[in-house]
C-alpha cells in the first residue's frame, strides 16, 4: 500500500513540476528576426502613414505582393506568435484566436494598437510590444497571413 501511495505521490509531483514548466514556457518566446526581402518597404507602399511612420491600413492586402506577404507572414507568425496564439492562428484558449480578427480597416486598427503597444494588465505583460522587435513590413505580413486564415465566429 505504501509503495502504491508513494508512486501516486511521485506521479503527482512530476505532473506538477512538468505542468509548471509548461506554464512558464508558454509565451516566453524571444522574438526572431523576419526576412522581408521581396516586400515593398512601408514608406514606399503608397499608403498614408501616421506621425510615427506607421501605416493605418494593411499595405499588402490589395497589393500584387499579397501572396509573398502571406508567405513571409506565415513564417513570421510561426516563429513569433504561435507559442501564444496557436499553430495556424488556432488559439488553445489562453490568447485570442487571431483567425477571428475583424477583416479590413477595423481589424487593422486593433492589430496596430496591439503590436505597437502590447497588452499589459495590472503590471503583467500579456503581449509584448512586437513593434519593438519586428519591422513594420514583417508585422503587416503577419496581418496579411491572418487575413488569409480568417474565419467567422
Amino acid at each position: 500500500m505504501t509503495t502504491k501511495r508513494n508512486a501516486l505521490l511521485l506521479a503527482g509531483l512530476l505532473v506538477g513540476v512538468i505542468g509548471t514548466g509548461t506554464a512558464w514556457a508558454h509565451g516566453n518566446v524571444t522574438p526572431t528576426a523576419v526576412e522581408t526581402k521581396g516586400l515593398t518597404p512601408i514608406k514606399d507602399a503608397g499608403v498614408t502613414l501616421d506621425a510615427d511612420g506607421w501605416a493605418a491600413v494593411n499595405p499588402y492586402r490589395q497589393s500584387p505582393q499579397r501572396d509573398k506577404a502571406v508567405e513571409v507572414g506565415a513564417s513570421a507568425y510561426n516563429q513569433n506568435c504561435a507559442a501564444c496564439h496557436g499553430l495556424e492562428a488556432k488559439s488553445g484558449g489562453i490568447a485570442p484566436d487571431l483567425r477571428m480578427l475583424d477583416e479590413g480597416d477595423a481589424g487593422d486598427e486593433w492589430f496596430v494598437e496591439r503590436v505597437r503597444h502590447g497588452a499589459v494588465r495590472d503590471g503583467r505583460v500579456y503581449m509584448p510590444k512586437m513593434a519593438d522587435y519586428l519591422s513594420q513590413e514583417a508585422l503587416w505580413a503577419v496581418r496579411t497571413y491572418l487575413d488569409s486564415v480568417h474565419v467567422e465566429e
